[in-house]
């Protein structure tokens, strides 16, 4: 206990003097510019599996259950269980190189997927993407958090959004033109390396992170937290302390971490107790989905593997480790537990975003195949057309909605943000039916310009007011916490539950989304309740700090 707590310690704020202002330096923004790209291209290398969705299936011969399973949850269990060491690395390390690593470990990883031709190569592709994504979300917006005051985040976090969108876009666009032109060009002969069109759109999509990965490494890391007067001292044990973190984590090796800590026997039956819970309704949900939408076995290594068992298996695994770090984190650093769980208004805002990921990943893992399937469109064509519109509305929705949220913001401090979030999603689920329902390609276009619009103008208020909940030292861990609850439940559940819906209803997307948007009155009411006490919950940040040793 006594080396965790000084481990916990080891980052306390100290004095600054630095007065906060308006003004963002060039270096903020050039920081700015480094990581929305960053953003952009860990977007692109995650996202491009949709577009190439058809493809896979007739090469691989699955079905979308399984392609949900590749899309969504192979890749969301490696990327939350590394986001948390590595979060706690980022609050700890040189951020620059941290990303700098990970961009590359990332495009490595998408480029093994041009050589793959069956389902566990892929997977083992998806599984290393989402390792070293893990680094993008944590690092990134702890670095522009340490360039952009208070008062200017809302747009700083407009520009990342419209980045993760224009990303979504482009995987649609290259994926789609990249698979198309190589099919074209070796049609009835053989074509280097053997590759067909959607193996080399995924190597592609792999080269533009080197030489962004070079840059990083060579940009300079500002001072954590002295844009809000908290400067941080350096961490003199960042990689122990994120293999701590790791080890107190994993299913196994957080009971020798529990038994170092001479955890009592109230901790041993919260933690055993939480693990048999999850895992019994993890059977159930998979006995559950097998009655309602049967799939043939998957063949990995040799051996059979029932798709919804694996689906949640992994799930299982991710709720596991949630439950891990929140017993970790009250074992070895209170003030962090104190500020992050003694906030119901930052668990309702991972909430809401765990829902609407649901909603968001749903949607955009099937709605390429969906206008392939109903239009007849080509993969470059509905590439395209796709991803040229979903890029420009996802940069601007967010553009408009980061200056509306800050400006509301200072007429209206905390619920201002909170409201623009609340129409926005209010909104989209209502414009959701209609958009699918379009005759031809063109009124879906226009159609899914409005829906668009308005379901890309949460991310900025909703993140700014979230971040604003915790200390400096703790953004990254927060960050990474976040990823994780809405990873598991947005990219692991929804991508899995459309699909399924859909090859039980004999490839009805629509329906599927239709189903998944059942969230969608919980999330306003989350929102509502936000708006009364948001405010409240960062004003005693301090305090709960102190009370826990801080």
């Amino acid at each position: 206990m006594k080396g965790d707590a000084a481990l916990a310690n080891c980052q306390l704020p100290t004095a600054a003097a630095s007065a906060e202002t308006d003004r963002v330096s060039a270096a903020g923004w050039r920081m700015l510019m480094l990581v929305s790209l960053t953003q952009l291209l860990s977007l692109l290398d995650r996202n491009i599996l949709a577009i190439l969705n058809p493809r896979i299936k007739h090469d691989l011969g699955i079905g979308d259950a399984e392609m949900g399973l590749l899309y969504g949850t192979v890749f969301a269990l490696f990327y939350v269980l590394f986001s948390l060491p590595i979060g706690r690395l980022a609050d700890g390390w040189i951020r620059t190189r941290l990303l700098a690593i990970s961009i590359a470990f990332w495009s490595l990883a998408t480029g093994l997927a041009a050589f793959t031709s069956g389902f566990a190569l892929l997977a083992l592709s998806r599984l290393g993407v989402g390792i070293g994504e893990a680094a993008a979300q944590p690092a990134g917006t702890s670095l522009v958090y340490d360039y952009f005051p208070k008062s200017r985040r809302a747009v700083a976090m407009a520009v990342m959004a419209s980045a993760l969108a224009a990303g979504l876009g482009l995987s649609s666009v290259l994926g789609g033109l990249a698979a198309d032109w190589w099919d074209a060009r070796y049609a009835g002969q053989p074509a280097p390396l053997g590759f067909s069109g959607w193996q080399f759109a995924f190597l592609v999509a792999a080269l533009p992170g080197f030489p962004l990965a070079f840059v990083m490494w060579r940009t300079h890391e500002p001072v954590r937290g002295r844009i809000d007067g908290i400067e941080t001292a350096p961490d003199p044990a960042p990689f122990r302390a994120s293999a701590a973190t790791l080890a107190s984590i994993m299913p196994g090796s957080n009971w020798f971490v529990l038994w170092r800590r001479g955890a009592g026997a109230q901790q041993w039956a919260i933690n055993i107790s939480a693990l048999v819970l999850i895992f019994a309704a993890m059977a159930l949900l998979a006995r559950a989905c097998a009655a309602y939408s049967p799939r043939p076995a998957l063949v990995i290594g040799g051996w059979p593997i029932d798709a919804h068992i694996m689906q949640w298996t992994v799930i299982g695994i991710g709720l596991v480790v949630i439950a891990n770090l929140v017993q970790s984190l009250r074992l070895s650093d209170r003030p962090a537990y104190a500020v992050i769980f003694g906030s119901p208004s930052l668990l309702m805002c991972m909430a809401v975003g765990a829902l609407q990921t649901m909603i968001n990943y749903g949607i955009m893992g099937f709605t390429p195949a969906f206008l392939m399937e109903t239009y007849n469109l080509s993969p470059s064509v509905a590439g395209f057309q796709f991803g040229l519109l979903a890029a420009g509305i996802g940069i601007l929705g967010p553009a408009i909605a980061g200056p509306v949220a800050d400006f509301a913001n200072r007429r209206f401090p905390v619920r201002g943000r909170m409201a623009v979030t609340l129409v926005a999603l209010t909104l989209s689920p209502l414009l959701q039916a209609w958009m699918y329902r379009a005759p031809d390609p063109t009124t879906f276009y226009w159609r899914f310009f409005v829906y668009s619009f308005f379901l890309t103008m949460w991310l900025p208020p909703l993140y700014a007011v979230m971040y604003e909940q915790v200390l400096p030292r703790m953004r990254a861990i927060t960050v990474s916490l976040y990823l994780f609850v809405t990873t598991i439940v947005g990219l692991g559940v929804g991508p899995y539950v459309v699909g399924m819906i859909s090859d039980a209803n004999g490839g009805d997307i629509p329906k599927a989304v239709g189903t998944i948007n059942l969230v969608a009155p919980v999330i306003i009411v989350l929102l509502i309740v936000l708006m009364v006490r948001a405010q409240k919950d960062e004003a005693s940040i301090m305090d709960r700090a102190q009370a826990a040793g801080e």
